[in-house]
């Protein structure tokens, strides 16, 4: 048995474009500055999400790490804090999974370093623990989120706000966030 689905892949394709015509071109652009004010002035950033969230945040430490830092003087320093396994389940054991992500920022985080936070319901409590603590310190926190925003839009510093109710066209927009800030900050190489 074949089935059509011509008529749903459309509808997809369109919701995309719908949403990228919606994104705010100053809300990128302040985050890329902040981005590239962090980079040069030699301070850290980390980043982290839970689910399909910390596989985007592995792709912008990969995509920033490498692809833009590549034949760059001064390289950005984007640490995952997703990508630590070990890490990860040693404190969600001992403590609690919803300080996964704080506890390591408490030994790394200094004033003016950056934390990007990515959720697409802007809820996701071990996102929001981390925010709080780099807001009390001093940090630039930037978060990436969809749905309404949630608790995180409302505590970050920065956004970049994909206003839809649909968890795919969130992350696939997430993604090529990156992809469009890799590409503009590495020179337009197309790395």
């Amino acid at each position: 048995m074949v089935k059509d689905y011509k008529n749903d892949i459309k509808r997809y394709i369109e919701m995309e474009k719908q949403i990228l015509d919606s994104l705010s071109v100053d809300e990128i652009d302040e985050v890329m500055n902040v981005l590239e004010n962090a980079r040069l002035a030699g301070r850290r950033i980390f980043i982290c999400g839970n689910g399909g969230s910390a596989s985007t945040a592995a792709h912008i430490e990969c995509d920033f790490n490498k692809g833009i830092s590549y034949d760059q003087e001064i390289k950005y320093d984007i640490e995952c804090l997703s990508d630590n396994v070990p890490m990860m389940m040693a404190i969600a054991n001992d403590i609690g999974y919803n300080d996964i992500f704080v506890v390591p920022l408490r030994n790394k985080l200094k004033t003016g370093d950056v934390v990007i936070g990515i959720s697409g319901s802007g809820n996701s409590e071990n996102v929001l623990r981390a925010f709080r603590y780099a807001n009390e310190l001093g940090a630039d926190t930037i978060a990436f989120t969809g749905y309404g925003g949630g608790k995180l839009k409302a505590m970050a510093k920065y956004n970049i706000h994909v206003a839809v109710d649909n968890m795919q066209i969130v992350e696939d927009i997430h993604l090529v966030l990156n992809h469009m800030m890799m590409y503009i900050l590495s020179g337009m190489k197309g790395c």
